[in-house]
């Protein structure tokens, strides 16, 4: 209960500080163009609502992440509120060839193609079968059952790729379908993990913009990691 009780405290403390944003911008006469149009056909008994229309899905790629967006994304909290979308930093090492270690991140944005496919298709598009690539990823929470199946696919057909996921939270792992993804993707050869405090503090260092400022870690850290780790280990069994 206690972990519930935390989330839900996380959550209201959002929605009053999203609220109370929206209550000084109105005192302040800030209120957008689409507000005064559903307020001035309110007063006329014609109630327009403009329909919100979302930017294009994107891949957003780069090389260090904001530690804001890091601490909310990675936190390994049970409930994952509001955070809707996979970062996902990653290291290739190709062995002796001239690429050399290859190290940055992905980031889906709304709803198309997700961070772990787009790895494959912008990141490790080519290579060649008789060059080991070890991958590593560091994601802010496991693949969805579409996305298992597609990587496991992958390292079907490229036995040359060597690949470890090391996940801050397990996607609705109570699911079934999420559980035989996971169970296929290991199968595959895949080595999966759920991130240990340390880990945390690594993807801190190598991957977040961090100003050399060390990770605090968040309370219930090594409890939460412990949660997952059990419960991974229960799927995989």
């Amino acid at each position: 209960m206690r972990r519930k009780e935390k989330e839900a405290a996380e959550v209201t403390k959002d929605v009053k500080e999203v609220t109370n944003e929206g209550e000084k911008a109105v005192e302040h006469g800030e209120t957008s163009s689409a507000e005064a149009s559903a307020t001035n056909g309110a007063q006329n008994g014609d109630l327009q609502v403009e329909p919100m229309e979302l930017p294009p899905f994107e891949i957003i790629t780069g090389d260090r992440i904001d530690p804001f967006v890091f601490k909310f994304q990675f936190k390994n909290v049970e409930y994952s509120s509001g955070r809707n979308k996979t970062i996902l930093c990653y290291l290739v090492d190709r062995g002796n060839t001239m690429d050399g270690l290859l190290r940055g991140f992905l980031e889906d944005e709304h709803a198309g193609t997700h961070a772990e496919e787009a790895f494959f298709t912008q990141c490790l598009p080519h290579c060649d079968p008789a060059t080991k690539c070890t991958v590593t990823w560091y994601v802010s929470s496991s693949p969805c059952s579409a996305c298992t199946a597609k990587i496991a696919e992958v390292l079907k057909s490229r036995k040359n790729i060597k690949l470890s996921i090391f996940a801050a939270r397990l996607f609705e792992w109570e699911e079934e379908e999420i559980q035989a993804g996971l169970k296929a993707l290991h199968a595959a050869g895949c080595k999966l993990r759920v991130m240990k405090p340390l880990d945390f503090s690594y993807t801190w260092d190598t991957f977040v913009e961090s100003d050399d400022q060390p990770l605090n870690l968040w309370e219930d850290c090594k409890e939460n990691y412990e949660f997952y780790h059990e419960k991974l280990a229960d799927i995989l069994e």
